[in-house]
């Protein structure tokens, strides 16, 4: 919840570990989905809503530290920013310790910023989400989102989303993105895609690794197009290269068709939030809000909806032929 190291998280998922060995050392196993019941169901649903809320917690340490040059081990307890006291465990507790202690230190009487329990509970939610994709096989979809069928997909969403959020809050903060987020990101993107390649709804290690590359490729490319044409009209920089670098990252993870996706709804909630801000008489606003959280939020509802979404396009687009 504040800035420091999280404590040695128990694993909730010890049960994955088996399927993945066997996928690991069997190419040919596949998990079979065995729908859960839904008492069974919604437990596992809030121990991954609990699960979300700590990798929340310790992305806030990162948010905080990382655009400062702060190791995110050294120190490791939480500390407040302000008195730099260390925090109690029980003062630490995701979601509930900043709801009991009113939003303040409890040493200090410091107000702790609201962004620590908006990315606990942004991330919890969000994992929430991803793991109830996979807990429909073969029925109506939850929400109307993409079913997954592969469990390895969970894990990779996660990761993910964990990814986006950290480089949103920093971009909020510092207008950057750190290089961690964007060419870590694309590296990992590669590598997980090679591993699943049914993250890219391809069957052998190289489809999968040679679509992340494409998607790599389109995402820098695109958007690094777009910077040096608005470098050439409005004679400044239109764009920051740490944007050109996330896209790469979404499309190493997500595909081309994601990195066109996200460029046509980022586009689409820039200019509505700049058009509302306008309209509200805050158009100084406007020039303070970066580009990198339209396109981390565009990722996340491809992650959810996307492919339905992308059905729908296809279909709109070019409608089916009426019989004779």
């Amino acid at each position: 919840m504040t800035p420091g190291n999280l404590s040695p998280i128990i694993p909730l998922f010890h049960d994955f570990s088996i399927p993945f060995l066997l996928s690991t050392i069997i190419p040919s196993f596949h998990h079979s989905i065995v729908p859960l019941p839904p008492v069974w169901s919604l437990i596992w649903t809030l121990a991954v809503f609990v699960f979300g809320a700590c990798i929340g917690s310790f992305l806030n340490v990162c948010v905080y530290r990382i655009p400062r040059e702060i190791s995110v081990n050294r120190p490791r307890r939480s500390f407040c920013p302000r008195c730099q006291h260390v925090i109690a465990w029980y003062d630490n507790i995701p979601l509930l310790s900043i709801l009991l202690l009113r939003g303040r230190c409890r040493r200090c009487g410091g107000r702790i910023s609201l962004r620590y329990f908006v990315v606990e509970a942004l991330v919890a939610a969000l994992f929430a989400l991803v793991w109830l994709q996979y807990c429909s096989p073969g029925g109506p979809p939850i929400l109307g989102m993409t079913s997954i069928e592969d469990w390895r997909l969970i894990p990779i969403y996660w990761l993910a989303v964990a990814g986006l959020t950290l480089g949103t809050f920093v971009d909020f903060d510092f207008l950057i993105i750190p290089d961690r987020v964007t060419l870590g990101g694309i590296a990992l993107g590669l590598i997980l895609s090679a591993a699943a390649p049914a993250l890219h709804r391809a069957g052998i290690w190289y489809q999968g690794l040679l679509r992340a590359l494409l998607g790599a490729s389109v995402g820098w490319g695109a958007l690094w197009l777009v910077a040096q044409v608005g470098r050439l009209i409005f004679r400044r920089d239109a764009m920051g290269f740490g944007d050109v670098k996330l896209l790469g990252a979404i499309g190493a993870f997500l595909g081309w068709r994601a990195v066109l996706f996200v460029i046509m709804l980022s586009s689409l909630l820039g200019s509505v939030v700049g058009i509302t801000l306008i309209a509200a008489g805050q158009k100084q606003l406007r020039s303070r809000i970066p580009y990198g959280p339209y396109l981390a939020l565009a990722a996340v509802v491809w992650m959810l909806w996307g492919q339905g979404i992308w059905r729908l396009y296809l279909e709109f687009v070019f409608p089916p032929m009426p019989l004779p």
